[in-house]
């Protein structure tokens, strides 16, 4: 029993890089390095900026999301509840951007009531979330509403991902996410498309048919990532959801362990509801193509379960016995060091046509197998519990890591 739990340990993440490199160079061949879609049609799109306690970057997103390129677009800020002057802030823009609009809720419910409600006041039939710390570059639009306006098979698109990008390199935190987001999520994202499911849509910057987002129940405004959520809800009602890499957004993110700790075990908590939630995928026939991504969301977590437990035996191997019991952990260890730094370097090629910078940055990446992923293993382990707990309640937010000043 102990040797089948060592080789699932070392060949499960070996498996899955080889298999999102590959997956991510057939998206590249067949989708990305084709033309892009062309604009056939300019229908209204509204923006939605859910914030709290934002007051410190929240003009800068209105700023930026004023300069897009695409001609018809409304934005709508909601602020939900925030306890510094973000409200006052958004007042004090409206005279002087005339595509915005505002919503002042006086009470925190979360970020998916916040949208719930910019949805009802949005014009247009396609919805675009953009969080409020973050923005879009000016053609993003353009890439992402052809998946809509298509002719051909536009009319199944429920939800289009863009490509999020980190803006704030200052830290060697900051630059080991960049690259996890260039190296992991977006060829994740690449590999879960040729799937033909996604796992889910980066909250930070999407794009929704609202016909869609009404026909699957809108957001589960009683998950703590709501994002997650929506994907899964829009994919058993048999809606498309594509992922364009042409479309960037630039975002911050945590810079101390403390922040990327805490938005972390939310991701995980995340993935542990929709575990829960949706286990009535396997009793549908018709909704077989989201299996590969439930299962590899519950080997992932065996995976973290099976990790920790070798820890533990290594750790009292080396305690009892000598430093020899760990040389075959050591060799093993290296070998998934080397499998993820060709997985990085294929994808830092794939995606350098997007950041010219990407590879000036890249050296941190030594530290991603030795580290991070001790890092994300435990926290899997924390939100394990997760699976257990019923929420009653609306999933509100607090304030999250920004990065550092």
């Amino acid at each position: 029993m102990l040797k089948l739990i060592e080789l699932f340990v070392f060949w499960y993440p070996a498996i899955m890089s080889v298999t999102w490199v590959i997956g991510g160079v057939i998206f590249y061949f067949f989708n990305e390095k084709r033309d892009p879609l062309p604009l056939y049609e300019t229908p209204m799109v509204s923006i939605l900026v859910p914030c709290f306690n934002e007051a410190s970057t929240i003009e800068n997103t209105v700023r930026r999301l004023s300069e897009l390129e695409y001609p018809n677009y409304e934005i709508i800020a909601i602020n939900d509840g925030s306890s510094d002057n973000t409200s006052e802030i958004i007042n004090g823009l409206l005279d002087k951007y005339d595509k915005l609009r505002f919503i002042d809720l006086k009470e925190n419910n979360g970020k998916a009531n916040a949208l719930y409600l910019g949805l009802m006041a949005a014009k247009g039939e396609i919805l675009m979330g953009v969080d409020s710390d973050a923005y879009i570059l000016p053609d993003a639009l353009n890439y992402m509403v052809p998946h809509f306006t298509n002719p051909y098979n536009g009319e199944r698109v429920g939800a289009v991902t863009g490509n999020p990008r980190v803006r704030n390199r200052s830290s060697m935190l900051a630059k080991l996410q960049l690259c996890e987001y260039a190296s992991i999520v977006s060829l994740i994202k690449r590999t879960q498309r040729i799937w033909g499911k996604v796992m889910t849509v980066s909250g930070v910057v999407v794009a929704f048919r609202k016909r869609a987002l009404m026909d699957s129940k809108l957001w589960d405004r009683d998950m703590i990532t709501e994002d997650i959520g929506v994907t899964w809800k829009l994919e058993k009602n048999f809606w498309d959801v594509r992922y364009e890499p042409h479309a960037l957004c630039m975002m911050l993110v945590p810079e101390t362990v403390k922040g990327l700790f805490k938005q972390r075990r939310r991701w995980s908590r995340g993935g542990m509801e929709i575990l829960k939630r949706h286990f009535d995928i396997f009793s549908s026939w018709e909704r077989r193509r989201m299996l590969p991504v439930y299962l590899e969301q519950i080997v992932s977590i065996v995976w973290a379960v099976c990790w920790f437990f070798l820890l533990i035996l290594l750790i009292l191997g080396l305690i009892f016995h000598n430093t020899w019991y760990a040389l075959p952990y050591i060799w093993k260890s290296l070998f998934l060091s080397v499998v993820c730094t060709i997985q990085f370097i294929v994808a830092l090629l794939l995606d350098k046509r997007y950041d010219k910078n990407l590879f000036k940055n890249a050296i941190v990446v030594v530290w991603y197998p030795f580290l991070y992923w001790y890092l994300n293993a435990i926290i899997v382990l924390t939100t394990v519990p997760s699976l257990f707990i019923h929420r009653k309640k609306l999933a509100k937010w607090d304030s999250p890591d920004r990065g550092l000043e």
